[in-house]
């Protein structure tokens, strides 16, 4: 008897880039997991994406972000923590200079170049899609 394939999970959820004045991003990686990516997590039902970001970042790290959040783009990956899934993601970026701490279900937080985010591992929605498109926006 053949085997038959999972049907693919779609995920959705809301990112954000969070840049600090110096240029370096907020990473964050989850406890019991190896890969970084921008703090965010799964919409609530009926929430729109921009409050999903603001309500996750308090979540996660504590901070109300005070930076008006802009739109950087829909994107789409291989989710980074969950077999047999795709991500789809709305994500904003937003400057801010607020004390970032981990907390909820995170484990650690890095501040990165997204030019050089050196020898840590990158969820592909993060290395194959934000960083470039971040990268694109300061271009301008």
């Amino acid at each position: 008897m053949p085997q038959v394939e999972n049907p693919r999970r779609e995920i959705h959820i809301a990112a954000c880039v969070i840049e600090r004045a110096d240029g370096k991003i907020a990473l964050v990686r989850k406890r019991g997991t190896s890969t970084f990516m921008q703090p965010g997590g799964k919409l609530e039902p009926g929430e729109a994406a921009a409050d999903a970001v603001l309500r996750e970042v308090e979540e996660e790290l504590g901070a109300r972000l005070k930076g008006p959040l802009e739109p950087l783009g829909r994107f789409s990956a291989t989710a980074a923590n969950e077999p047999n899934a795709r991500v789809f993601a709305d994500v904003f970026w937003c400057r801010s200079n607020e004390h970032l701490a981990v907390q909820a279900e995170i484990e650690e937080l890095r501040w990165i170049d997204p030019e050089a985010p050196g020898d840590i591992a990158l969820a592909l929605l993060t290395s194959d899609h934000i960083l470039p498109a971040l990268l694109r926006r300061r271009q301008g």
